[in-house]
């Protein structure tokens, strides 16, 4: 029913006859709002690039999060880039066993609580981390002979994961339980030597029974490239998806650092496990360096991990670089005070988002450009890739990108920018040539053509660094 402006409701007889008039009187102006309504929505609206890391991730469908500690959440410059920057935590050390039950069968929930109160209300997912770990073990679980170190994991498992229950997106049900080396074999350990290679089947069928809607991984480091240790956790993974064991996810640690580095086959090693029916996750990214390279190093994991379908967040060990457990490797997104590092530059780069006009603290460099990687044609023996260079906030006057390529494939020609190589021959620094002058918002681009020679990665495309 529609009232006129002075309230009444139209009726019949001579009284109708102003309520008609002032009726079309409204309709019209109902109708003239209408349309401009439609007019206003029918314009093209200005699509504006997240500036946080996850809200870029988020775009991309991924969550991007940070390992938190409970007494660091009274800090505020720590709880506001928390706050703006991610979209997941994860309990630094508040939930490994020593935290949550110092004496068997007492338990402590209060510091992890802070954090997971705290990530509810700010509308985070929670990554459980992590139930069943050789490391920081209370000395009472060492002690216990088979029969009752197995009915204390089950009974840790069980209590724990339905204290939580319904408020954890993935735990790490087992960490670290394979050898680091050539061999492949299972870490001693009280679990591995008293219950034998059973143990981790066992968790997991005992984390599903707890909750059922969480999702349970296995978390391990040095596994992040195709080598003995990442076969024998792929060997695993296999076994238990075959034989219907409760398995949902493998993290991957990513810690990294010069006599460590991204290994070249890290995507293809995150695909064959996701190829097996498991999701994959980083889950304690950091990588020691700064400048430029550790900046690159950033960027490619985060383009392996997004050009992988099922890989679905990362997180980094971490905040600010003072609070890192390796501080002085400077492996973090953030300085000592909490200024934007061109690390952070690259991975929002990466994410597809922009960091416009924020300088991102003094001395970073790769905060006023962006550079985004498409091929562009692609055929057999080779393929032609783009970058596309785009400003931030403010009017640059020269660029330049690194573009690594996995041997053997080699770039045979570059357009609209001029390339030098590094000693190795795989890895590109392009800078502006004639286009170099790009006004606050504005984008050129510059092309390339690689022969493969039988090679089949994608190229990896770093920060962007702006003069």
């Amino acid at each position: 029913m529609i009232e006129n402006r002075a309230g009444a409701v139209p009726g019949t007889g001579s009284r109708a006859a102003g309520g008609r008039g002032r009726l079309r009187a409204a309709l019209s102006v109902a109708t003239t709002a209408l349309l401009t309504a439609t007019a206003l929505a029918a314009l093209p609206q200005t699509a504006h690039a997240a500036d946080t890391l996850g809200a870029a991730a988020a775009e991309k469908g991924r969550y991007f999060g940070a390992a938190v500690a409970a007494n660091r959440l009274g800090e505020a410059q720590y709880v506001a880039t928390l706050n703006t920057e991610f979209t997941s935590v994860t309990p630094e050390n508040e939930m490994k066993w020593d935290a949550l039950e110092p004496s068997r069968g007492s338990f402590s929930f209060g510091s992890a609580d802070r954090i997971v109160n705290h990530a509810q209300s700010r509308g985070m997912d929670v990554r459980g981390h992590t139930l069943v770990w050789h490391s920081q073990l209370p000395g009472w679980v060492s002690g216990l002979g088979a029969s009752d170190l197995r009915s204390a994991m089950n009974h840790h498992i069980t209590q724990v994961m339905t204290h939580y229950k319904g408020k954890i997106h993935s735990w790490d049900v087992v960490n670290e339980a394979f050898q680091d080396g050539g061999s492949g074999a299972r870490r001693s350990s009280p679990f591995q030597d008293k219950l034998g290679n059973g143990f981790i089947e066992e968790a997991f069928r005992t984390a599903r029974a707890a909750d059922p809607n969480a999702k349970l991984c296995y978390n391990d480091y040095n596994t992040d490239g195709v080598n003995a240790k990442s076969n024998a956790v792929y060997a695993m993974v296999r076994d238990f998806k075959s034989r219907g064991v409760p398995i949902d996810c493998v993290g991957f640690q990513s810690h990294f650092n010069p006599n460590s580095p991204v290994p070249s086959d890290y995507q293809a090693n995150l695909q064959r496990f996701a190829d097996l029916g498991v999701d994959v996750q980083i889950t304690e990214l950091d990588i020691e360096g700064s400048g430029t390279a550790q900046a690159t190093d950033y960027g490619n994991v985060v383009r392996a991990c997004l050009a992988v379908t099922r890989c679905t967040g990362i997180t980094v060990w971490g905040i600010p670089d003072k609070y890192s457990w390796r501080a002085s490797g400077t492996p973090l997104l953030f300085d000592d005070n909490y200024n934007k590092k061109p690390a952070y530059h690259a991975v929002l780069s990466a994410l597809g988002g922009s960091s416009g006009g924020d300088p991102g603290g003094p001395g970073t460099p790769g905060a006023a450009c962006t550079a985004t990687y498409t091929t562009a044609e692609d055929w057999g023996g080779g393929y032609n890739g783009k970058v596309t260079i785009t400003a931030g906030g403010s009017r640059i006057s020269g660029w330049s990108v690194n573009v690594t390529l996995t041997a053997p494939q080699k770039v045979a020609t570059v357009w609209n920018g001029t390339p030098t190589w590094d000693s190795s021959g795989n890895v590109m620094t392009v800078r502006s040539s004639w286009n170099g002058t790009l006004e606050a918002g504005a984008s050129t681009s510059f092309g390339f053509t690689v022969n493969r020679n039988g090679g089949s990665t994608p190229p990896q495309v770093g920060a962007c660094t702006a003069s």
